[in-house]
């Protein structure tokens, strides 16, 4: 009787990953890192050491992954924000009234606040800067880009549930609400925290309205 010969199939390998991926995951890992250091002392103040001193990387790994701070506070605030703007995709899918969206939407600002307001603090440090600094200005234009489609997709959406055409344009409509979450931020760092939370929620609900026709 022939013998038979069984063929084992070996495991099939993982794809290997291309090394840009692995740089851009080092330099998200980085970013990550060097938020804190960077919401407590801001962009004046921070330097590609003072960043290294603050976090389980030297100096070279972060200079060999970031040319210089500029570059590095540029990607980390980008990176913060992307992930914030991602956030208020539930709040308008899941919201089904005016009232609902605008719960949720100051709910959302609120929690944002508490928890992260040094990285908002730089985010707005930055913006400030950029008026000073052309290499800046590019990013940050990009950045305010998103964070007024983030708006806009809110207020779009809130128009939508109460029937009514939107009446502001979309920077309009930006303008508006980013400069009430600003002055909510500075008076929750400076003054009462839980007053400030509660003037946030309280003017959401008063200015909305106001977006509509």
């Amino acid at each position: 009787m022939p013998s038979t010969t069984t063929t084992t199939k070996s495991p099939a390998k993982a794809p290997r990953r291309a090394p840009a991926d692995k740089f851009d995951e080092r330099r998200n890992q980085l970013a990550e890192s060097a938020l804190q250091t960077l919401g407590e002392l801001g962009y004046a103040r921070t330097s590609l050491r003072e960043i290294a001193n603050n976090s389980e990387f030297s100096h070279g790994v972060v200079h060999y992954y970031f040319s210089d701070k500029t570059e590095l506070i540029v990607y980390c605030v980008t990176y913060y924000k992307a992930q914030c703007v991602r956030r208020y995709d539930g709040v308008v899918a899941d919201s089904s009234s005016p009232e609902d969206l605008l719960d949720a939407f100051a709910a959302k600002l609120v929690e944002t606040l508490t928890d992260e307001a040094p990285m908002h603090r730089l985010w707005y440090d930055l913006r400030t800067q950029s008026m000073f600094e052309e290499s800046l200005r590019e990013a940050v234009l990009m950045i305010d880009g998103t964070l007024q489609d983030m708006i806009w997709r809110v207020v779009s959406r809130y128009a939508e549930l109460s029937g009514v055409e939107v009446a502001m344009s979309p920077s309009a409509a930006y303008g508006v609400l980013d400069g009430l979450f600003q002055q909510a931020l500075l008076s929750y760092l400076t003054g009462d925290q839980q007053g400030a939370l509660d003037v946030l929620v309280g003017q959401v609900h008063a200015l909305m309205p106001l977006t509509l026709a």
